[in-house]
């Protein structure tokens, strides 16, 4: 199939979200309601002559594994990629994901496989070379729900250099849009190009670009990005989005800017299925809805001003960069949740804060 090319007006609009929204304090230029949060800092690791093995150990099965075939071992990051892509095989255990229970049947084998295939840092193995790998290889980019949201794949293939992080991929008429960079591999792009090839890279924020640059080399395409995250190895992306936006990529197709992670994250809103792909602005992990302060390149405060923000959109599931995909009942049960989710984050950052 070739490749789509037909051109999506981008053009910035007025904003659609109401001042009855903006209650909470009114951010001025520079870095806006900054509450106290720890972060991890970075450490330079230093080896030991006593760590001369350490590469050979990392590669060893963790003792948390169940005994069979399939395993991981301790270069694991706890990213939650195959946690939530094979949930019937992996759990986390002392800190990091493990296979509690090795696979029984065709489709969990398969599940596991594509978790393989998905880590970042090929922390899942095998005692045995599969010999279906190249089956499972073939599944790649895997459709979400082909009933509820014909059209989006998710591409696996996760990065390490983006920490682990999910895309995806829209069938578009006007032209498919790649959201975030998968690693790249050329099996997967050649699977992409069967679906139409990519004339759109939307990149949400400054995390999450990996291979940016191979895929817009092998298909030519339009990457976007918010210029408040260009950094050196983003400047050539040929369409950086300025302002507050909101943004149009064709009809059907808004762009939000939802500063807080970063300064220029922006969500990708794809109203004719209701999905919002949210980046690293919101994400659900194990324990629920977060916004994962400890990692807030910008401000806490603006970014859940953000989240409060989105409660104008009328859309019914959150498909975020890291961890599990979310859908509502309906935006009233939306509505719902996050007005709760904010709330109780404000007051908890406030108090925080107020203890220093």
């Amino acid at each position: 199939m070739a490749m789509s090319t037909k051109a999506i007006n981008l053009a910035s609009f007025s904003s659609v979200f109401p001042s009855s929204l903006d209650k909470l304090n009114k951010p001025s230029k520079g870095v806006q309601n900054s509450f106290w949060v720890p972060r991890i800092p970075l450490v330079k690791a230093v080896q030991s002559p006593a760590e001369s093995d350490t590469g050979r150990w990392a590669k060893q099965r963790r003792p948390q594994n169940a005994d069979g075939d399939f395993f991981v071992d301790h270069t694991c990051i706890d990213c939650d990629t195959c946690r939530w892509m094979a949930p019937q095989v992996f759990t986390r255990a002392g800190g990091m994901s493990a296979v509690y229970k090795q696979p029984t049947c065709k489709q969990d084998r398969l599940k596991a496989l594509q978790a393989l295939l998905s880590c970042p840092t090929n922390s899942i193995r095998t005692e045995v070379p599969p010999p279906d790998i190249l089956e499972a290889q073939k599944t790649f980019p895997i459709p979400i729900d082909e009933k509820k949201l014909p059209g989006v794949y998710h591409c696996g293939y996760h990065s390490s250099k983006s920490y682990g992080a999910s895309s995806y991929l829209i069938i578009h008429p006007d032209g498919n849009i790649l959201i975030d960079s998968p690693k790249f591999t050329e099996r997967l792009a050649r699977k992409i190009e069967e679906l139409g090839g990519v004339c759109y890279m939307f990149l949400t924020h400054k995390d999450d670009v990996a291979d940016h640059g191979k895929w817009s080399k092998r298909f030519s395409c339009n990457r976007i990005l918010h210029s408040g995250d260009v950094k050196a190895c983003t400047a050539d992306v040929e369409t950086k989005l300025d302002g507050n936006g909101p943004w149009r990529l064709g009809q059907d197709i808004m762009l939000i800017h939802t500063p807080g992670h970063t300064e220029g994250s922006v969500c990708l809103f794809y109203m004719p299925l209701k999905i919002l792909f949210t980046g690293d602005h919101l994400l659900m992990r194990e324990s629920g809805l977060d916004i994962v302060a400890m990692y807030n390149r910008y401000s806490v405060g603006t970014q859940l001003d953000s989240v409060k923000r989105l409660l104008d959109l009328d859309f019914n599931w959150i498909i975020p960069g890291h961890g599990r995909r979310i859908e509502f009942k309906d935006v009233g049960e939306k509505n719902a949740v996050l007005e709760a989710f904010v709330e109780e984050k404000y007051a908890h950052y406030s108090s925080v804060k107020n203890k220093w």
